[in-house]
Formats: C-alpha cells, sequence, structure tokens
C-alpha cells in the first residue's frame, strides 16, 4: 500500500470518548458523594427548599450519570477502539463517529437538567422524558451502524469474541430501551405508559435487570476480553470457553429479571422462573471470570509491577462476588431478608465501584497511552496509589452496607415469645444503621479522589504526547498475518 494510500485508525473519537469517561466519572461519583452524605446528615437535603439538591432529585441523576454517562463513555471509547483493532480497518464514517460522540454529550447534558428539574417517568433507569428517550434511540442506532458497518468491512475473516459481545449489547439495549419506553406523550416533558399494573412491573425489571446484563456486564466482558490479554501479553486462556460464556450468558441473562419481584403481585411462575435462571446464571458468570484470571497463567509475577493488571483482575475478583451474590439474593427465602434493605445498594455497587469502574479505570489506563504514541502513563505510581484508594474505598462502601442490611433485615423480622415485632418502627433500624451510613460515604470520597488523581495522570499525558501521530491501520496481508 503506498504513502498516499495509507489510511488511519481514527483514534480521534476514542480519545474523546476516553476523556469524557472521566470527567463524568468525577461528576457522578461527586453527586454519589453528596447522596451518601445525605443519608448521614439529612440537613444537607435543605428541608425540600432547594428542590433540585433533594435526594429524590440527585438520586436518578446519580445512576444515569455512573451508567450511562461514566459507564456508557468507557464502552463508547473500548468498543470503538477494539473494533478497530480486531478488524484491522477504519471505523466507516468520521462523521457518524463524531455525531455518535457528540449526540450522547449533549443526551447526557440533557438528564443532567431535566433530572434535577423533576422531569422524570419514575421506571427505574429509565427515568429520562421522552424526547431524550427518542435522541437515545438515533444516537444508539448511528453507534450500531458505525459498529457493525466496521465488522462488516474488516480485513480479517474471524470476529474476535470481545466484539461478539459488544454486538450483543448494541443490539440488546436497542430492545430493551424502545420495548420499555413506549409510551403516549402528553407534552414536552411528560407522557403516559401504554403498561399498566403487573404487566407494567414484569417489563421495567425485565428491563432493569437486562440493561445491568447488557449494558453493565456483557459489554463489559468484550472489554475484558480485550484488555486483559493485551495487558498481560498473553492469549485468553481458552477461546473455546470464551465462546461457551458468550452464548450461555445471552441465552439465560434474558429470563432472570423477575427475581426483582418477588412476593409481589406477579405470577408464582414468573417469580420462580427468575429465581431458577438465575441461579443457572452462575455458571457461565465465573466461567468466563475465570477464564479472564487464568489468562495470567505463567505471569502472574506481573501484579507486583503492573497496577493495570492489577485493576483489571480486581475488576473480575469483585464480578465474581457479585454474580455470586446476586443469584444467592434471588432465592426467595434470603430475597425475604434481603430485599428493601442495604443488602441490595452493598450489592449492586460492588458491581458498580467493584466490577465496572475498576475493569473501565484499568482498561483506560491501558488504552490512554497508546492512543497517545506513548508507552506508559505520566505516573505508573498514580495508577498504584489509585489502586489501593480505590479498592479500600470499595470495600468501606460494600462491607458497611452489607452488614447493615443484614441487620435491617433481621431487626425486621424480630419478634418477642409472644409473636410481636420487637421493632415496630423504622425510625428502629435507621437509628442502628447511621453509622454504617459514615462508613459509607468515607469510602465514597475515596473512590471519588482516585478518580480525580486519574484525571490528572490522564491530562499529564495528554501533555506529554504534543502532537500525537495517527496510527496506520495494517494492511490486508499484514492484517491476514496477525489473525
Amino acid at each position: 500500500m503506498s504513502a498516499q494510500s495509507q489510511t488511519f485508525y481514527n483514534d480521534k473519537v476514542v480519545r474523546q470518548f476516553t476523556v469524557m469517561t472521566v470527567v463524568w466519572g468525577i461528576v457522578g461519583m461527586l453527586v454519589g458523594v453528596l447522596l451518601a452524605a445525605q443519608y448521614y446528615w439529612p440537613v444537607l437535603n435543605f428541608d425540600q427548599h432547594v428542590s433540585w439538591l433533594s435526594n429524590g432529585r440527585l438520586r436518578p441523576l446519580h445512576t444515569n450519570a455512573i451508567i450511562f454517562a461514566f459507564g456508557g463513555c468507557a464502552l463508547f471509547a473500548s468498543s470503538l477502539h477494539i473494533v478497530q483493532r480486531t478488524c484491522h480497518v477504519r471505523l466507516i464514517s468520521d462523521g457518524l463517529a463524531a455525531f455518535v460522540f457528540w449526540g450522547w454529550q449533549a443526551i447526557i447534558v440533557a438528564a443532567a437538567i431535566t433530572l434535577p428539574l423533576g422531569y422524570t417517568q419514575g421506571m427505574e433507569y429509565a427515568e429520562l422524558v421522552w424526547p431524550i428517550d427518542v435522541a437515545i434511540t438515533v444516537v444508539w442506532l448511528a453507534y450500531a451502524a458505525l459498529f457493525f458497518g466496521t465488522i462488516a468491512k474488516r480485513h480479517v475473516q474471524h470476529i474476535y469474541v470481545a466484539n461478539w459481545f459488544f454486538g450483543a449489547y448494541i443490539i440488546t439495549i436497542a430492545l430493551l430501551h424502545v420495548v420499555r419506553n413506549l409510551a403516549i406523550p402528553t407534552g414536552w416533558m411528560s407522557s403516559y405508559p401504554v403498561y399498566s399494573g403487573a404487566v407494567d412491573a414484569m417489563v421495567q425489571w425485565w428491563y432493569g435487570h437486562n440493561a445491568v446484563g447488557f449494558f453493565l456486564t456483557a459489554a463489559f466482558l468484550g472489554m475484558m476480553y480485550y484488555f486483559i490479554p493485551k495487558q498481560a501479553e498473553r492469549p485468553i486462556y481458552s477461546y473455546r470457553l470464551s465462546v461457551v460464556h458468550f452464548w450461555a450468558l445471552i441465552a439465560i441473562y434474558m429470563w432472570a429479571g423477575p427475581h426483582h419481584l418477588l412476593y409481589a403481585a406477579l405470577p408464582d411462575w414468573a417469580q420462580s422462573l427468575g429465581m431458577v435462571f438465575s441461579l443457572v446464571l452462575l455458571a457461565p458468570s465465573w466461567g468466563g471470570a475465570i477464564n479472564g484470571i487464568l489468562t495470567l497463567s505463567g505471569v502472574w509475577h506481573k501484579l507486583r509491577t503492573d497496577p493495570i493488571l492489577k485493576f483489571l483482575i480486581v475488576a473480575l475478583s469483585f464480578y465474581m462476588m457479585s454474580t455470586f451474590e446476586g443469584p444467592m439474593m434471588s432465592i426467595k427465602t434470603v430475597n425475604s431478608l434481603s430485599h428493601y434493605t442495604d443488602w441490595t445498594i452493598g450489592h449492586v455497587h460492588s458491581g458498580a465501584l467493584g466490577w465496572v469502574a475498576m475493569i473501565s479505570i484499568g482498561s483506560l489506563y491501558a488504552l490512554w497511552p497508546r492512543l497517545l504514541g506513548l508507552k506508559q502513563m505520566y505516573s505508573t505510581k498514580w495508577i498504584d496509589t489509585h489502586f489501593w484508594i480505590h479498592t479500600v474505598g470499595v470495600v468501606l462502601y460494600i462491607a458497611s452496607m452489607w452488614i447493615a442490611g443484614v441487620m435491617q433485615g433481621m431487626m425486621s423480622r424480630a419478634t418477642d415469645p409472644n409473636g410481636t415485632l420487637v421493632y415496630p418502627e423504622f425510625i428502629s433500624t435507621l437509628i442502628e444503621t447511621k453509622p454504617y451510613y459514615l462508613i459509607r460515604l468515607a469510602g465514597g470520597v475515596l473512590c471519588l479522589i482516585g478518580m480525580g488523581l486519574m484525571l490528572v495522570n490522564v491530562l499529564k499525558t495528554l501533555q506529554q504526547a504534543k502532537n500525537p501521530a495517527p496510527q496506520p491501520v495494517l494492511e490486508p496481508d499484514a492484517a491476514q498475518a496477525r489473525a
């Protein structure tokens, strides 16, 4: 291929999404820290005089910022990088890539404005009003066209397994988003849902659980399958297991949603179905995690000197913990204790802060210098410091919520010899829980400090790069040789 016809990877959009991942991570965690502080010091709700700073307004802002802003930007960055490198081809359209980036940022800003002002559909993880939902659909379809169009023009026959996970998440999230948000508009900021009663609850947790399953699990597994082998400089432990992991996960995950509605107005068979499939889900989840961890066979010593690998491997450890805990909590007898307690909050954050955040942070630390033509980040020591700050923060957070949650569940069902409730008032459990809320706040603050350190490291690395040269796409012959 001549110099004139040489093509280069589109790393601009990947760099943009990488920086915004860190920025939105700080914003989302900052809101989370404020929420945690409000639980310990209710006066920070300002007696509802400043409604947009109240807990009820900020909570959906926090969840949307972490899931769709921080997590979403991390997935856009990694998937658009991985699909180019594994297919040995440039993204099909620079204009479409720019539209996806700026469109997604506009959606995030719109969410950050409307949610604190109280404009919401009132559905978990689907709070955004219908005009924003329409915009999400348009941007998501553009993203799908960009991703699958790039795979279609690949220079290698093989499709690497990471792209299978990204492809499944793109298709499934599109389906979930459209079906969950079907509504009849009654104004620019209001709409009437097409579902009602138990059907609405069923659709909600089919969406809610699988948004976790495909947005926060399958897609980040795609990240794991690329960056752990890349950072360890080893092939994935078992490619056959990775394929089995993929098909088992997507076949089972869709059926587990009803475990959010145990002891609710849902048919008993649907509740039992959700419980059974949740328990079965443990096998592929752990199989994939073990596949990633065993990729380090023969190079375990690298964990002593490579903090990026520490992030990636410990992320898998939290993933295994969460995917064991989730099925256990779906068992009806366990759920009767855990539901409506802070145990659920601990479970969610062991997945969000332990799995999602740590695999994202580790992957972006690995990705950022490569995008800039550098061998490593500005400070490896800062990465190691970030790892320990974040890990301690996560442990403080989830351990405090586990203890508080089990205590709440036990207190709520405690009876005296006459069968009378010992703690009939909710305030009794709240008083006992309060010290653990302070520990949770400390954990959240540590995670936020770590993200601030990461932003400084990212910017310092960017300063070192000056004007990074574009990286050429491998020629078809070279691509086939490496496939």
